[in-house]
């Protein structure tokens, strides 16, 4: 609606995981260093920690988009909450690409709807053996782990690391866990995932100079030609959304919006302000 008012070729602030508009901001690109190694060094799990907002799924897209084509399967569940059994045929699935096996239909014409877990397994299993023999390295990127169904279910992805068939007894997978802050005293009381982790990598929001240059940097992407956000509006941005990158997103989004709606040459700190007070209601934590 207002990208030819601000000559844009496109929206600046999506909440998509377009690599185009990644910021390296410190913490994300420290993040996708560690990831990187770890995976590279086929190590076994792997994780990716932050508030709600920060940006964890745009550096799992960074990673799976750096890494060499030896490192593949890559694997990107977003919808974790799932039991056990429904969870490990989901990742055979995924992972061998025949999907989930047909069952014939008992007596009463039900078709089971759960893949034996034990099935799942031996899919899993046979497919890494033969990935690994043709010198791959299958990475499973797990979103909102912090939602993952209970001990048992973490304790089954655990255990698929003991499939070893890679270069010297190296795991044949490596298995990020992507979550929220929460995510870390869950595995705190599983000790034996500590030994399991080969990184850990913690996003913070942005600073006040990361998120001002994050914002130019959207602007730049999108095919802005000049500065549209004043540079005292910034420090206010900043006070709004503390530095994280989805509200920062919805908040130039609709100031994009309304300075067109209002014919205005540039964004002020009030726009900012009148926005977040009418519109999104944002109050400081």
């Amino acid at each position: 609606m207002y990208e030819s008012y601000w000559r844009l070729k496109q929206k600046p602030f999506e909440n998509t995981a377009d690599p185009r508009f990644y910021y390296p901001a410190e913490s994300h690109q420290a993040a996708l260093l560690k990831l990187r190694y770890a995976v590279e060094n086929r190590r076994g799990a792997a994780l990716l920690a932050g508030p709600s907002g920060t940006g964890k799924t745009l550096v799992t897209t960074m990673l799976r988009g750096a890494l060499g084509e030896n490192f593949t399967p890559f694997v990107h569940l977003v919808f974790p909450q799932m039991c056990c059994d429904d969870l490990l045929g989901y990742l055979a699935g995924k992972l061998d690409g025949g999907g989930l096996p047909q069952f014939p239909s008992d007596e009463n014409g039900t078709v089971p709807f759960r893949c034996p877990i034990s099935l799942s397994v031996a899919r899993i299993e046979r497919f890494l053996a033969a990935n690994a023999q043709q010198g791959r390295h299958a990475v499973i990127a797990i979103d909102e782990a912090h939602l993952l169904d209970g001990a048992e279910t973490f304790e089954a992805l655990r255990l698929l690391l003991n499939f070893e068939p890679g270069p010297s007894g190296t795991p044949a997978l490596t298995l990020l866990l992507v979550g929220e802050p929460s995510l870390l005293p869950a595995l705190d009381r599983m000790p034996q995932w500590e030994e399991r982790l080969g990184v850990k990598c913690l996003l913070r929001p942005f600073s006040e100079s990361e998120t001002a240059a994050y914002v130019e940097h959207r602007l730049r992407v999108a095919g802005a030609a000049r500065s549209i956000v004043e540079p005292d509006a910034l420090a206010t941005l900043q006070d709004l959304t503390h530095g994280v990158a989805r509200r920062i997103n919805r908040l130039c989004d609709l100031a994009l919006l309304v300075g067109y709606a209002e014919e205005q040459s540039t964004l002020s700190a009030g726009h900012f302000d009148s926005v977040c007070r009418e519109l999104v209601a944002v109050t400081p934590e």
